[in-house]
């Protein structure tokens, strides 16, 4: 898909235990909606998480945002990656903690797999915090067959908080 073609729906996860955890999903959320050849058109609530990995970390801040793009899927990623750099994302461990962590997590039903991006995300169907605020907003979509909220139930052992915003 080059970068002018039709557009594609595309889910995106966000995370962060850093520097106000809360305002930084905000402020990330707001930042979407500007992606060039990009449209924001829906976002869950805020979750609350357990860190997956080193439990030495606050707990994590999540949520889903779906965006309407003509960016190929490796262009929107540059375009995540570069949101998390300006929120002063450091990678200093696998699964540290971080200000923001953006995901692409599904890209118009692509399969694909590289070394910089596999579709769908490979973690989605086994994280209650991305499969919940992803029910939220396209309670229909299906993953391997299975609708998101089906395969959260049986994630119960991950603790999980909608937060009231």
């Amino acid at each position: 898909m080059t970068e002018r073609q039709r557009s594609a729906l595309a889910y995106v996860g966000l995370g962060s235990n850093l520097e106000a955890p809360r305002d930084q999903l905000e402020r990330a959320l707001s930042a979407l909606a500007l992606l060039p050849l990009s449209e924001c058109v829906a976002r869950s609530s805020l979750y609350a998480s357990a860190p997956v990995g080193p439990r030495d970390q606050p707990d994590f801040i999540n949520a889903v945002a779906a965006i309407r793009t003509r960016l190929s899927p490796l262009a929107l990623l540059d375009q995540l990656q570069a949101l998390e750099q300006h929120h002063r994302r450091v990678r200093n461990r696998h699964w540290g903690p971080r200000t923001l962590d953006l995901d692409l997590l599904w890209y118009d039903g692509l399969a694909r797999r590289s070394p910089r991006l596999t579709l769908p995300h490979p973690e989605m169907s086994r994280r209650r915090f991305v499969l919940e605020p992803l029910a939220e907003i396209a309670p229909t979509l299906t993953l391997g067959g299975e609708l998101p909220l089906t395969l959260a139930g049986s994630l119960k052992d991950q603790a999980l908080t909608r937060l009231v915003e």
